[in-house]
């Protein structure tokens, strides 16, 4: 039977693609590729749109073959989404990663303009995790593993 031969990337589309990468390479993702002006009837067909054309950006986490694409297009032009979005809001939330100093990440993003969603919480002696609200109103979900 056909199914899910492994997980592979997260697609998130956005309007400025340089800030946002700049955002993920400071969490410390590493970029894997980059397309330029990707466009023609691959594109057209496989995201049911006309004469589209974006820019892609491949990150991966260091030692994970799971990546996040980061797409902008020129062509047409993007719909607005919500920034201001809430975790009980339908649709993708949140990307999550484990970090080594969850206090000293989120000190060290808030000196560059991005600011926690609500505090870090502490689950069960295990885990702290926080929710960031970086740019273009994604929030990335950042935890540290305890002990």
């Amino acid at each position: 039977m056909a199914g899910i031969k492994r997980f592979d990337h997260i697609g998130i589309t956005v309007a400025d693609l340089e800030l946002v990468t700049g955002f993920f390479t400071q969490l410390g993702l590493e970029i894997d590729g980059r397309l330029e002006r990707m466009e023609g009837e691959f594109l057209d067909t496989v995201c049911g749109l006309h004469q589209a054309r974006t820019s892609i950006v491949m990150l991966r986490a260091p030692g994970s073959d799971v990546g996040i694409e980061l797409s902008s297009f020129q062509r047409p032009d993007p719909a607005p989404g919500n920034p201001h979005a809430l975790a009980n809001e339908l649709g993708l939330r949140s990307v999550a990663f484990e970090v080594d100093d969850l206090e000293a990440l989120v000190q060290r993003l808030g000196e560059e303009g991005y600011g926690l969603d609500g505090g870090i919480g502490r689950y069960a002696d295990q885990w702290l995790m926080a929710y960031v609200r970086g740019p273009e109103g994604l929030i990335v979900a950042l935890a540290e593993r305890l002990g």
